[in-house]
């Protein structure tokens, strides 16, 4: 007689909804097994995803890398975070895609050096309210 295997609702629900960290540029360092920085403690915030190779730059035709980025970005989701990783240009290019994806609200995680860890950063490109002088 087979078994009949059943799936809890809340299984789904909760492995559905697990954020990501969506790591812009791969660790230089890490072909050869030896990462300059340790990202270890951005996983506290989701699944890691990598972008892109530690070696990718924009050059003089930005658009492969651009399509590259749009299509690994495509699953973005508002609880998701954008680690900034690797090349300004790169990280400049992957924040704006996102913001249009999202009509200018993302996260991301910031390194605190003092304390030695990541905080998450709530990005509001269009909010309203009052500047402090």
């Amino acid at each position: 007689m087979k078994e009949e295997k059943t799936i809890k609702y809340e299984d789904i629900s909760h492995a559905s909804t697990k954020p990501i960290v969506y790591v812009i540029q791969e660790i230089p360092g890490t072909k050869e097994g030896k990462p300059k920085i340790n990202i270890l403690g951005a996983a506290q915030y989701g699944t890691f995803k990598f972008l892109l190779p530690e070696l990718s730059q924009i050059i003089f035709s930005p658009g492969p890398l651009i399509f590259k980025l749009r299509k690994a970005l495509t699953d973005y989701k508002k609880q998701d975070y954008l680690l900034l990783t690797g090349d300004p240009a790169i990280i400049g290019v992957a924040c704006s895609i996102v913001s249009d994806m999202t009509n200018g609200k993302f996260n991301l995680l910031k390194w605190d050096k003092q304390e030695r860890k990541y905080y998450p950063i709530e990005i509001n490109l269009y909010e309203k309210g009052k500047i402090d002088d």
